[in-house]
């Protein structure tokens, strides 16, 4: 049976029934002298309670304070992932042969701001190509293909006005408790052993800016094991983080294992689908519908079948939709974890009418 905390008005009422026995007669009213450090009392106590209660929580890393979370996750040899930067491409325009000195600033409308991570030049055709990063970590930084930029200051021969021609991503938040705590109950739960999927998970999920990760052996060869990452969006993992990751399990890794850190391959889904509503609009009930279908295909992980039926019921459940026909998919797509393939499902173009 658990012990249940007594609350100030039952500690008041204990210290009040104490006194009328110990002394009968004694005026124990609301107004009593009695009463006035009857309150006193019941309140130091139960602010003792409440400590006691708050130093439990604290023995459990599942129900620990953020700081006492990161001391448990401590004691294990795990630290809190640090945010990251997003990074990509953007196309330089301008007079051929111009250089685009390194830490070239540009920024969006809404005042995010990017740098060049690499010199270069406009070529022959009058663009350039040049690898860009968030300045600022977080996701922020994680913007789309031709997302349009601005240059804070135009080199000579440079235009102004660019486009992102390669979506910056890898762009994270420091770590949340959530993601922390999941990482400590994996390790305590699956304890290192000498080089087990579970320790692959482990070591690829340590890097910052990794948020999920799927362990493969003997794909390639007997000895091999591939780790297949995603970015903490779930998004595809950037080259940098690819290998950051490779880096950090190479020397975590036992010395004879064929190890490599890769991307899944993605398999868009495009959605096509006539709905039947009532009350509302299509055009109104399309965000709630690309929402629930994008978490769903979020809840997928390489090698997974999109289950067309699953779609179907996902549209039913939208307020305001009374029937739905899906023309696309036609069937259920099937994706592949083999010797030559990993790829996992995307939502593709969402067309509804």
């Amino acid at each position: 049976m658990s012990y249940i905390t007594p609350d100030y008005t039952s500690i008041k009422t204990a210290i009040l029934r104490d006194i009328s026995n110990q002394l009968p007669g004694a005026a124990i009213g609301s107004d009593s002298d009695y009463a006035v450090r009857a309150s006193g009392e019941a309140a130091a106590i139960e602010g003792l309670y409440q400590h006691q209660q708050w130093l439990y929580r604290q023995i459990f890393p599942d129900t620990a304070d953020s700081a006492n979370l990161e001391y448990h996750a401590r004691v294990q040899g795990l630290t809190r992932k640090a945010a990251a930067q997003a990074s990509g491409s953007a196309t330089f325009t301008g007079l051929a042969g111009s250089p685009i000195p390194q830490g070239t600033a540009a920024q969006t409308t809404a005042g995010i701001a990017l740098v060049t991570i690499a010199a270069a030049s406009i070529d022959g055709t009058g663009s350039a190509i040049v690898a860009i990063s968030a300045s600022i970590v977080g996701i922020s930084g994680n913007l789309p293909v031709n997302t349009a930029l601005a240059l804070t200051t135009a080199p000579t021969g440079i235009n102004t006005a660019l486009l992102i021609s390669t979506a910056t991503t890898g762009g994270a938040e420091i770590e949340a408790d959530s993601g922390l705590l999941a990482r400590l109950l994996f390790l305590l739960q699956s304890p290192p052993q000498g080089g087990s999927a579970s320790d692959y998970k482990d070591w690829a999920l340590a890097v910052s800016g990794v948020g999920y990760a799927y362990i493969y052996g003997q794909r390639r060869a007997i000895n091999s094991v591939d780790i297949v990452i995603l970015d903490s969006l779930g998004a595809l993992p950037t080259t940098q983080l690819i290998t950051a990751a490779q880096a950090a399990i190479d020397l975590a890794r036992p010395v004879t294992a064929d190890c490599l850190v890769l991307a899944p391959t993605a398999v868009p889904v495009a959605i096509t689908a006539t709905l039947t509503v009532s009350g509302v609009t299509t055009v109104q009930v399309a965000p709630a519908i690309t929402a629930a279908l994008q978490a769903y295909f979020n809840s997928l992980k390489p090698g997974d079948t999109v289950i067309k039926n699953k779609l179907i019921n996902l549209i039913l459940a939208t307020s305001g939709v009374v029937d739905v026909a899906l023309s696309a998919p036609a069937t259920n797509v099937v994706t592949l974890v083999d010797s030559v393939n990993v790829q996992i499902p995307a939502l593709g173009t969402v067309t509804l009418s």
